[in-house]
């Protein structure tokens, strides 16, 4: 696992644990910033129906001659009093999206009211929509783009245990569980929905790298796929140091993809709630 390509190296690089968290992270931005969009349905209208009265048959032959019948005279139809109707409230007024400049302040603004403290110190809170679309990009390709990544990295170091074999200590996979409780929290329906709300930035951010039309929700799939294909290690994986960092000792691993790398990092407890997430996610966006 050559740790010099990208995001890979394991100990001294920086910015080394942002992973698959930007595969969504556009679809938790739009998660939240769509909240202030986002219309009530319309009421229905409550429609009075006219009661059809039936007219009494004619009595049999030898039965007493019924009472002749009294004619009503023709109500007027104008002041016939109808139940009253309750009145439907107007829709408030549809808000506009922001420019995707003045984005960030909207978008972080809601988040804050919405999320923890814990959550909201794990954001990169600049150039939100922008730094996720390239992130999910270069995911796309197998890549990890380090400059862009949209969460802060785990404050606690890499560790590994040296024995016979060189391993990666299990306790380094706990740095990971605040971003998978907060990744596996979403609702995929509901973060899709959102998500198809706030699109029209997320485009406009993707054609600013050449792309155009609705080409990123694709490139979300593909990431997205990147990820799901990473290999499920049976057990401990062991390392080699290189230098100042580490790589993978079996080639099948140190092969892979960064993107995949990074996942692996993650553990195999984490990984595979990560994987059921992702799950629900492409199943959404391909409905």
């Amino acid at each position: 696992m050559s740790e010099h390509s990208s995001d890979t190296e394991l100990e001294k690089r920086p910015g080394n644990n942002n992973l698959i968290f930007a595969v969504v992270i556009v679809i938790i931005v739009a998660c939240v910033a769509a909240f202030i969009f986002l219309q009530p349905d319309d009421k229905p209208t409550q429609v009075v129906e006219d009661v059809v009265i039936e007219e009494t048959p004619m009595a049999e032959y030898n039965e007493p001659a019924p009472e002749p019948e009294v004619t009503e005279p023709t109500p007027d139809p104008v002041a016939v009093e109808r139940p009253e109707q309750r009145a439907v409230e107007p829709e408030p007024e549809v808000k506009p999206l922001p420019t995707l400049n003045d984005s960030d302040e909207v978008v972080v603004a809601r988040m804050d009211e919405l999320l923890t403290d814990q959550v909201m110190s794990l954001m990169v809170t600049d150039d939100l929509i922008r730094r996720g679309v390239v992130y999910v990009d270069n995911l796309a390709k197998g890549k990890v783009a380090l400059s862009h990544a949209p969460v802060e990295r785990p404050k606690e170091s890499f560790m590994v245990i040296e024995g016979d074999i060189l391993t990666i200590d299990p306790n380094s996979y706990e740095r990971y569980t605040p971003y998978v409780k907060l990744f596996t929290s979403l609702s995929a329906a509901q973060a899709i929905r959102i998500y198809d709300e706030y699109k029209p930035l997320i485009n406009e951010a993707y054609a600013e790298i050449g792309y155009q039309g609705d080409a990123f929700t694709q490139t979300l799939e593909e990431a997205i796929d990147v990820l799901l294909d990473t290999p499920e290690p049976k057990g401990d994986m062991p390392l080699v140091r290189n230098s100042v960092t580490y790589q993978y000792a079996y080639s099948e691993w140190e092969n892979l993809p960064d993107a995949q790398k990074q996942l692996l990092r993650m553990g195999p407890e984490n990984m595979k709630k990560v994987k059921a997430a992702l799950r629900n996610i492409k199943a959404e966006l391909e409905k």
